[in-house]
């Protein structure tokens, strides 16, 4: 009877440093999260991620805790249990639940998308308290519009270039056909180019072509000088 009750009163002792194991490593696990959570948000805010995600750098973390609490005995179960966990409190400032962290991240997703996170970094870094939505980027100060081209006056179309009109140049010569025939009505009118001195008749390839010239009386035409084409028949 008396191996009985020592063997029940071993297994009692086992079963109470096995939930004292598991409830101090739950604890741990939440501190390590809260320092981590803590560090990551200073990180952030002096720039000094080194372009690291949050995963990456929890797990960075992580590993530099367990490192610096290696060395560290664990407290003594009767201080433990005569100091109220602080779990609650970790818990507290761990973050948000899936739920809210799902909603903010449906809300902002185009900016988080844009920062370059993505949703499960987002999510976990949420649920630690080390996470909030990126700011949704200013709009650019709308660009003072570019003055509506002050319905610039339409350039004022150059004037379309006459034709070089065959002015005339000296006496009985005319800018135009009728003016000449006006002057000898029962002559032949015929056309001088001014340049060469030879005159072409009506219906000649020349006749008011040329580009310098001028309409006149042939009469006139042979008193100035001018001579008739030797390729063309007098009409």
């Amino acid at each position: 009877m008396k191996i009985r009750t020592i063997r029940i009163a071993f297994s009692a002792i086992v079963l109470a440093a096995a939930f004292g194991l598991a409830g101090a490593s739950a604890a741990n696990a939440e501190s390590v999260m809260k320092i981590c959570g803590d560090q990551w948000k200073q990180a952030k805010a002096n720039g000094t991620t080194n372009g690291l995600t949050w995963k990456d750098f929890l797990a960075k973390c992580r590993e530099e805790q367990k490192g610096a609490a290696a060395p560290t005995a664990p407290a003594p179960a009767p201080a433990a249990a005569s100091t109220p966990a602080p779990a609650p409190a970790a818990t507290a400032a761990a973050g948000k639940s899936a739920k809210e962290c799902n909603e903010e991240y449906a809300a902002n997703k185009d900016a988080i998308k844009a920062s370059g996170q993505k949703k499960k970094d987002f999510i976990a870094a949420c649920r630690a308290g080390a996470a909030t939505a990126p700011a949704a980027a200013a709009p650019a100060p709308a660009a003072a519009p570019a003055p509506a081209p002050t319905a610039a006056a339409p350039a004022p179309k150059p004037a379309a270039a006459k034709p070089a009109a065959a002015a005339p140049t000296g006496a009985g010569e005319f800018q135009t056909e009728a003016e000449a025939k006006a002057k000898c009505p029962t002559d032949t009118v015929v056309w001088v180019n001014t340049k060469t001195g030879i005159y072409h008749f009506a219906g000649a390839r020349s006749y008011g072509k040329t580009k310098q010239g001028a309409y006149m009386c042939e009469a006139d035409a042979k008193a100035a000088g001018r001579r008739a084409s030797e390729k063309e028949k007098h009409p």
